[in-house]
């Protein structure tokens, strides 16, 4: 029989030993006791008739049913950390948070001085970058851990209350150092890359996937690469002369240290979006939005 009195202490209890993935640990991290814990554990297992936790010789792992509830508690945990923002958060943005995922390589060209400018206008609020792949951003948002996320485009998701907005759209190019250009000067087609060693994204990452249908579609089979998951790691390896690379060109804008190897091709480009639940934002976040992406939260 379901009961109205639901003991929201017990679910606490339960979030923590899944997030520390031990009794032990979530009895040092809320400062109480391991048998205080297990007791708790086992009402909530009790009430809810199901086991929650496996527990064996390498110490505990979720059932089905823990997973389960665990979904459910995280986005109830989440509901209720906005709401605590909603009410502590003045207006004037005197005191609140800000959290914003994104990839480091958009941080840096396209949105770093925005944050620092709104760091110097409003000191008080206490400001979170989580960088990651598209799908951890995702997670993170729908648990509402993060505010809202700035990526490149295709964004997949099943969840039909995130709003996603175009902001700008962004060119790939090959680069390479510009202290070696003269090796590079004479590639004119993505064909003449075939024998040069090539520093690229990672397979499997939405930008690899747009340059290997390039390659097939003009039959590039290209024999000395080196995989990198990062654009700042790509930068590194291109400046000490490890080969040509593939990135996004705002990356490069004045610095000398690379040179943009044009190539007869149309190479990739990709939209820079913004993604948000309006519901679940708190007034620094939507004053981030409105004042420095220029997009009118309704």
């Amino acid at each position: 029989m379901l009961k109205g009195n639901i003991n929201l202490n017990l679910y606490k209890v339960f979030y923590d030993v899944a997030k520390y993935g031990s009794f032990s640990k979530a009895a040092e991290f809320t400062y109480t006791t391991q048998s205080a814990i297990s007791k708790s554990i086992k009402k909530l297992e009790e009430e809810l008739e199901t086991q929650l936790f496996y527990r064996n010789s390498n110490g505990i792992e979720l059932t089905e049913k823990g997973r389960e509830l665990l979904y459910y508690v995280e986005k109830s945990y989440g509901n209720l950390l906005t709401a605590e923002r909603l009410m502590l958060e003045s207006e004037n943005l005197e005191r609140g948070t800000l959290n914003i995922g994104l990839p480091s390589h958009i941080a840096s060209f396209f949105f770093f001085d925005k944050i620092i400018d709104f760091h110097k206008k409003y000191p008080n609020i206490e400001i979170t970058l989580v960088s990651g792949p598209t799908r951890q951003l995702l997670d993170l948002i729908n648990k509402h851990s993060i505010d809202f996320i700035i990526d490149t485009s295709p964004i997949k998701t099943n969840n039909m209350d995130l709003t996603i907005i175009d902001l700008t759209k962004t060119q790939y190019t090959f680069i390479c150092n510009s202290k070696v250009y003269d090796q590079y000067k004479n590639i004119k087609s993505i064909k003449d890359l075939e024998d040069i060693p090539l520093v690229l994204p990672i397979e499997g990452t939405s930008n690899r996937k747009m340059l290997n249908e390039l390659f097939i579609k003009y039959n590039v089979k290209p024999r000395k690469v080196i995989n990198i998951h990062t654009s700042e790691v790509i930068l590194n390896a291109v400046k000490n002369d490890l080969g040509v690379g593939y990135i996004i060109s705002d990356l490069i804008k004045n610095d000398d240290n690379y040179k943009i190897i044009d190539v007869a091709e149309e190479l990739p480009t990709s939209d820079i979006v913004l993604v948000f639940n309006r519901r679940f934002l708190t007034n620094a976040p939507k004053r981030f939005i409105e004042d420095y992406i220029n997009y009118d939260i309704k």
